[in-house]
């Protein structure tokens, strides 16, 4: 692969000095329809041997375009706060919004390649990465993104003499790290690794581009052109050019009208004096779970969804009540934001994780795509129907991480949903709890029970299962909550 990128690839300066201006003024008009229309983010990543001018090739992106549109990430060594986290935190917070370019120097690719080459992991540690990359890639692609991979390659040679022409010359002699000397003595080994990945990774929709480094102004040349190629043509085909769904959604459907829910048992319920004795009990327990030595270095995420209704609130206060406020928040998810809205749909979830030895409590998530938005038809079939694929990823990677995830869905029958509405709607202080949406979602009932079924089919996992909870009794499903979160926190801690 990296033999025909060393063809000694070369650009004269007086053809550099013509051809700069005109590439210049093109990339610009490109941007500014780009943040003009809005129709899809630019993510690029620079990435390649050391020394071989990452950083000057985002440099002369920034200096060629407007610099207001364009968000350049060096990913270096973690944080604190982003150690506290799954390795993918730092990367989707720093995602570009629609109409604008991220360059990452420094990419998601850039840890479990020097933890194989220097830590002595192994092959299955390095492809269970690129596996979880291939999958992050395509759900940005199929969000719209237009994404380029530049792998700017140097032979052992020409990195060593680059290295000692920039040491040697005093105003460019602190380019130079020893992180980048000990890449010469790493190349041998570096080399096939970095060919695995980029085969293994290059795709139709996030493809590496090789670009020979050793002339700076082909590299330039090169790198610019590939942008501005790829922005006009996505801009001329309309902007966003979701992948093609592979199977039918009809397809995926069952046959038949058994469900999850009309299975439970709605009469359970629990006396008065009962529910105090093992609310106490339950808190208790979950007080002493959260102060354990063994939950720091581990995170609590629970989520809440349900009938409207159904008492989700109420649940809540009785989890945080066990709690230490300085440890933990809830997350109330609503319509997205405008800011929320140019980003991949994962992005506000990601925002709001914990980082270790913190509780974070959604009250509704990232299920909202699979179910209101699949029902009341705000996105297209193919993107809650790959929704799916991406929730268990994106739960898989918070797990191994050491985030311990409790799903909750509060059901209740139309009749006991009905009976609450009225008396909401009877009650002062609870008529802001009721509003003109509620109504509408009764009339979509049966639809919203399909939603239901399928998400818990499709979603519950090992990893992060769905609690289903009988909750035409309060009582009842604020200690089953409680039971399930304490049990979960035992078998994991």
């Amino acid at each position: 692969m990296f033999e025909t990128a060393e063809l000694g690839h070369t650009v004269d300066k007086a053809e550099y000095k013509d051809e700069i201006p005109k590439l210049r003024e093109a990339l610009l008009d490109a941007q500014f329809e780009l943040g003009q229309k809005k129709p899809f983010p630019v993510i690029l990543i620079v990435s390649g041997v050391n020394g071989a001018g990452k950083g000057e090739t985002a440099n002369t992106l920034n200096f060629w375009m407007d610099p207001r549109s364009i968000h350049s990430h060096a990913m270096g060594e973690a944080s604190d706060e982003e150690l506290d986290r799954p390795a993918m935190w730092k990367f989707w917070r720093r995602l570009p919004p629609r109409g604008t370019i991220g360059i990452f120097f420094g990419s998601w690719y850039s840890f479990p390649m020097r933890e194989h080459i220097e830590g002595g992991k192994g092959q299955d540690y390095l492809d269970a990465y690129l596996d979880d990359f291939i999958r992050f890639e395509r759900m940005l692609a199929e969000e719209g993104a237009l994404i380029l991979k530049f792998w700017l390659h140097l032979s052992k040679d020409n990195l060593k003499k680059r290295l000692k022409t920039l040491e040697s010359k005093k105003e460019t002699k602190w380019h130079v790290t020893k992180r980048d000397w000990e890449g010469v003595d790493l190349y041998d080994k570096m080399i096939p690794v970095a060919e695995h990945v980029l085969r293994r990774t290059s795709t139709a929709h996030a493809p590496w581009i090789v670009v020979e480094a050793t002339d700076e102004k082909y590299r330039n040349l090169t790198v610019g052109r590939t942008l501005l190629k790829a922005i006009q043509g996505r801009l001329k085909d309309g902007g966003v050019k979701p992948l093609p769904l592979s199977v039918p959604v009809e397809a995926l459907e069952h046959g038949d009208s058994r469900n999850l829910l009309a299975s439970l048992d709605y009469t359970l319920e629990l006396d008065k004096k009962e529910y105090a004795k093992q609310l106490e009990l339950y808190q208790g327990r979950l007080s002493k779970l959260m102060r354990s030595p063994k939950f720091k270095d581990r995170s609590l995420i629970c989520v809440f969804e349900g009938n409207d209704a159904a008492g989700k609130g109420g649940a809540i206060r009785r989890i945080t009540a066990a709690l230490d406020s300085r440890s933990y928040d809830i997350a109330p998810i609503a319509a997205p934001t405008d800011e929320e809205k140019v980003q991949p749909y994962l992005w506000r979830f990601w925002r709001k994780l914990p980082r270790t030895g913190h509780t974070t409590i959604f009250d509704r998530s990232w299920y909202g795509r699979v179910l209101v938005e699949r029902v009341e038809g705000f996105c297209a079939k193919s993107d809650w129907l790959r929704a799916y694929g991406e929730i268990n990823d994106f739960e898989e990677s918070i797990s191994r991480h050491g985030a311990i995830v409790c799903k909750f869905w509060l059901a209740i029958t139309s009749e006991e949903q009905l009976a609450r509405f009225n008396e909401r709607e009877a009650t002062g202080y609870k008529r802001f709890k009721l509003t003109d949406e509620d109504w509408r979602n009764r009339d979509k009932w049966d639809d919203y029970v399909r939603a239901v079924c399928d998400m818990v089919e499709r979603t519950s996992s090992e990893l992060a299962p769905w609690t289903l909870v009988e909750a035409n009794s309060k009582y009842y499903a604020r200690i089953k909550v409680l039971k399930t979160i304490c049990e979960r926190l035992e078998a994991q801690l």
